[in-house]
């Protein structure tokens, strides 16, 4: 790809969210980091928010579609419907979010060298694996737990070695870090524990 179609492709991407066609944001951004190149930090923002708000409305819909679908129990016949529907929604949230994690580990995360790059890479991992993981039940959620655990844990010991405690990158992995541990383990304490090292740390380098 020449360096004029990358250019519009990443104006196409802009012109999107301004539509907030995030579907079509995100089909541009995939395009330009398809071509192997290390993103810039304006491209990678749009590669993160492209899929943050494609990945986030399927997110929403299968939780309410969830909660219809638990109430639905025992009406016959619309338990079955809803489920499909239920499925549906499944589907393409796991596909958009194991699209995200073959960008990551195919192109950007080998491609990363500054550790804010790295960081930032290794928490998207982290986040995508954890939308996995609300959906997936099991064997299979087990596994996919250890994953985005892995990478959370990964980009942390980079971020306490290599940025300051009060870069938004490091501060935003913390939080997320926090909620997988909430959320995803029912850890309050191991959440809460995260949370205060993180507030200890900024207020000792302040």
């Amino acid at each position: 790809m020449s360096e004029s179609s990358q250019k519009e492709l990443v104006q196409k991407a802009k012109l999107a969210e301004q539509a907030e066609r995030y579907d079509d944001m995100a089909a541009a951004m995939k395009s330009v980091t398809e071509e192997g190149e290390e993103l810039t930090n304006e491209e990678r923002n749009l590669l993160s928010v492209a899929y943050k708000n494609v990945v986030g409305a399927r997110r929403s819909s299968w939780r309410v579609v969830s909660s219809i679908e638990q109430k639905a129990e025992g009406v016959e016949g619309r338990q079955a419907k809803v489920k499909e529907y239920r499925e549906k929604i499944e589907k393409e949230l796991k596909d958009i979010c194991n699209d995200v994690l073959v960008l990551l580990d195919k192109f950007l995360i080998p491609k990363a060298e500054a550790a804010e790059s790295k960081v930032f890479y290794l928490k998207m991992k982290g986040d995508y694996y954890r939308y996995l993981a609300e959906v997936a039940v099991g064997d299979e959620k087990t596994g996919i737990i250890g994953d985005s655990q892995e990478a959370y844990k990964q980009a942390f010991e980079i971020s306490k070695a290599e940025m300051q405690p009060t870069h938004p990158i490091r501060l935003g992995l913390a939080l997320n870090f926090s909620v997988f541990y909430y959320e995803i383990l029912n850890s309050p304490e191991q959440a809460c524990k995260l949370a205060k090292q993180v507030m200890l740390h900024n207020v000792c380098s302040l």
